[in-house]
């Protein structure tokens, strides 16, 4: 029969039901003692299709007896364990708040984007003070237990309205991905993107095992998304080979100081990552006091009693929060906040952002000179067209990867600058947001100017971006075709290119890159198609357009043999 709130189970009475999960159900309930004195738990009960696995069970208990003696002020502590009717159950403590996932979802939906770099870097802080005491303990003889998380993800942090933030599920991590693992993958689904490169491997984990993790949760709450997304084989690889975005590139105005220790979090190989959750938790402390003196644990309970207001208010509840946090709060969403969208124009920004004057009229002068520096630009270049192979590969894609890889010969645009625009950090995928101008410089001043080569270039087409320009996301994404070219990599560099089109298909300079990919596959036909979508929406006078039409006709179909 279900339990039903108000029932009594054991020794507990239920309230309501709160969800469930993989392998428990969660109730909300009340420890009844003598006099009615009643102590508010959380009571997780395993499901009933674990009661018969052996294994699981063992370990469920094992990991339960230890977990409850953790005691500590960023550890939901469990009081409780055991079995009511055949089915076994955890009564921990209960925080009057919400999870973290639930907070970083309803920030971005209330126009904060991602969460506030101070409020993201107490919370990993505060994770990581309590994971480093649960690394730590000792057992009666002062030997080390070893104990290890294994499951850190924002499913398993509570944040509190008075401020508290505390981890839980430490008695059931080891058993949920034993089982899960073993007999029900599903169990488990969805928390591989937290894995960290030796948990993928299926190697023994350490303390260090938590510090990747906590790095992916303090990726996400600054950038408010993963840093690699997609299927598991997908992720696994791509972690194990450290092709993990900086956060910088994602969120522009963060500091290089806490960009370094993102990264350091998320180094692939354990030896070269923080040595434990203190040095790291010691790391975010000082970066946090250095840029944020003031900041306190209250600002996250005002933030909570803000974004949750709605579901406070159906409770019959209401908190205060102070004047002071609402007008930081709008500064936050002002910085975060889009202005009016404008059409893109054609990327040619790059020289336009180093001339501050302004650009003359367009006159019948300027029309004319204009193509000829496009056309010297390509001269200087046709040596490479015609020195090459005459089986027509590298004579079609040589010089334009050249090109690709340079900005010396790329013409001033005679298209006035856009109006100023800034994009935010949001949930959903979408293409990269317009140009930003010199106008917008104070705005994305921390921004770096190129994006890092060593990032996967998958990463900046559809990315929740902050005030990354197009440009930028495109020329990542060159650099990146160009690299895995020259590497010998030619699957890769068009399934960057590809991708770029699909995301972004009325970019030129996505069907650029496709068109040189397939010429050096001896795809000729797919490369001819490409290069003259390229045409139809490039304007005259469009970088590299001239010399797209000259290898045209230098296209092996366009030149039989004698």
């Amino acid at each position: 029969m279900a339990l039903q709130a108000g029932d009594v189970f054991g020794r507990y009475e239920l309230v309501s039901w709160l969800g469930r999960g993989g392998m428990a159900e969660t109730w909300r309930a009340q420890l009844v003692g003598d006099a009615g004195v009643t102590k508010p738990v959380l009571i997780k009960k395993v499901l009933p299709e674990y009661a018969n696995d052996e294994a699981f069970i063992s370990m469920f208990i094992s990991e339960a007896r230890i977990s409850a003696t953790l005691s500590h002020g960023n550890v939901a502590q469990v009081f409780d364990f055991g079995r009511v009717d055949g089915e076994y159950f955890l009564a921990m403590e209960f925080v009057d708040g919400q999870p973290l996932h639930r907070v970083l979802k309803r920030a971005m939906k209330s126009d904060l984007g991602a969460l506030p770099i101070p409020i993201a870097v107490f919370i990993a802080m505060e994770m990581c003070r309590g994971l480093h005491y649960a690394h730590t303990r000792t057992d009666s003889s002062g030997r080390q237990l070893g104990i290890v998380h294994r499951d850190i993800s924002p499913d398993n942090v509570l944040l509190g309205y008075e401020g508290q933030i505390k981890i839980v599920d430490f008695g059931i991590a080891k058993a949920q991905l034993i089982r899960g693992f073993k007999t029900a993958p599903g169990v488990v689904k969805g928390k591989y993107l937290f894995f960290s490169p030796e948990q993928a491997r299926g190697e023994d984990v350490d303390a260090r095992t938590d510090v990747w993790a906590t790095g992916v949760v303090l990726y996400e709450l600054l950038c408010g998304k993963l840093p690699v997304e997609g299927p598991p084989h997908m992720v696994m690889m791509r972690v194990g080979r450290g092709e993990i975005p900086a956060p910088s590139v994602l969120r522009p105005d963060l500091p290089k100081e806490l960009n370094d220790i993102v990264m350091k979090a998320l180094t692939p190989d354990r030896e070269q990552r923080f040595e434990s959750s203190h040095a790291f938790g010691d790391a975010l402390a000082g970066f946090l006091y250095s840029n944020f003196p003031r900041f306190s644990s209250m600002t996250i309970a005002h933030l909570l009693r803000v974004l949750f207001r709605g579901d406070l208010a159906q409770e019959g509840r209401e908190l205060s929060v102070p004047g002071s946090f609402l007008e930081e709060l709008k500064a936050w969403r002002a910085q975060a906040a889009p202005e009016e969208p404008v059409t893109p124009v054609p990327v040619t920004q790059r020289q336009t952002r180093r001339i501050r004057a302004v650009t003359p009229p367009v006159t019948e002068t300027t029309e004319t000179t204009q193509p000829r520096s496009i056309v010297a630009s390509s001269e200087t270049s046709r040596p490479l067209l015609y020195g090459l192979s005459a089986g027509g590969l590298m004579v079609v894609g040589a010089s334009l990867w050249l090109l690709m890889d340079t900005q010396s010969a790329t013409p001033v645009s005679a298209a006035p600058p856009p109006t100023p625009i800034r994009a935010p950090v949001t949930v959903e995928t979408r293409p990269p947001a317009p140009v930003v101008p010199p106008e917008d410089k104070k705005e994305v001043a921390s921004a770096p100017t190129d994006a890092p080569t060593d990032a996967p270039a998958d990463e900046f087409i559809g990315s929740r971006t902050s005030a990354i320009s197009i440009h930028d996301s495109i020329k990542a994404i060159q650099t990146e075709v160009l690299r895995r070219s020259r590497e010998g990599d030619l699957d890769g560099a068009f399934r960057l290119a590809k991708d770029c089109e699909a995301r972004v298909p009325k970019v030129p300079e996505c069907h650029l890159m496709l068109g040189i990919v397939h010429a050096r596959r001896k795809e000729f036909k797919e490369s001819e198609q490409h290069y003259k979508i390229f045409l139809t929406l490039t304007p005259e006078g469009y970088p590299k357009r001239d010399l797209v039409l000259h290898a045209l006709t230098k296209m092996p179909m366009n030149n039989p043999p004698p």
